[in-house]
């Protein structure tokens, strides 16, 4: 939902520059995977809006209720995929300004590893703190990585990772975290500063700037 933004409804029909941020994503992934069908995994009561949303924008995907938490909505997705599905890229409808390099980086890495997801080098440094709220540790920076999307994965090796998680009632915040939790190995790609997720605001602002900079850079 979009609280932190203000508004009464989910985050990803929000609008940005007119539209509505899931169409501005749905495009970035149409453009990068053109043959791929998305399946937009959404709130049950909602899903009359994002149907038509789609449609008016023609903006072909399958639009599916999602579960209450985030790893059940992405558990159902996998669950619903057509059987010849090989890879499987999970992503924020947040993420609207992903670019194709990092993207097609992590689908090629995860054909070849099983599970790869885009990230960014960290650049600040890092502190990790107690409980009481003390500064309780330093960690080395050149290792630390700000994770984004997509998350790409061969859809045995996700699945699993899911099932897994489960059985055993744990909650992720992540998908790479489930697959490395469940013992596989995830590749970094690294990724772009501009694929900010929109959570408050500032971000929705930074995400207009972002596009209009685009369009000046396409028409310059």
């Amino acid at each position: 939902m979009g609280t932190r933004l203000g508004a009464d409804l989910p985050k990803a029909l929000v609008p940005l520059r007119g539209v509505p941020i899931l169409i501005h994503t749905l495009r970035r992934i149409a453009a990068i995977t053109p043959d791929a069908i998305p399946m937009v995994m959404v709130p049950e009561e909602f899903r009359p809006d994002f149907e038509t949303i789609c449609a008016e924008h023609a903006a072909p995907c399958r639009v599916l209720p999602g579960g209450a938490e985030r790893q059940d909505s992405v558990r159902l997705g996998l669950e619903a995929l057509p059987a010849d599905a090989v890879v499987v890229a999970i992503h924020d409808a947040a993420r609207c300004l992903l670019r194709p390099a990092p993207a097609l980086a992590a689908i090629a890495a995860a054909r070849d590893c099983g599970a790869a997801t885009v990230a960014v080098p960290v650049v600040d440094t890092i502190l990790q703190g107690d409980e009481a709220g003390y500064l309780d540790s330093t960690p080395d920076r050149r290792l630390l990585w700000a994770c984004q999307t997509p998350q790409v994965f061969q859809r045995g090796v996700i699945l699993e990772a899911h099932r897994r998680a489960a059985a055993e009632q744990f909650l992720g915040t992540d998908d790479a975290s489930l697959v490395r939790r469940a013992g596989g190995s995830v590749k970094l790609i690294a990724g772009d500063s501009s694929n900010i997720k929109i959570t408050r605001p500032a971000d929705l602002r930074m995400a207009e700037a972002l596009l209009a900079e685009e369009d000046e850079t396409c028409t310059g």
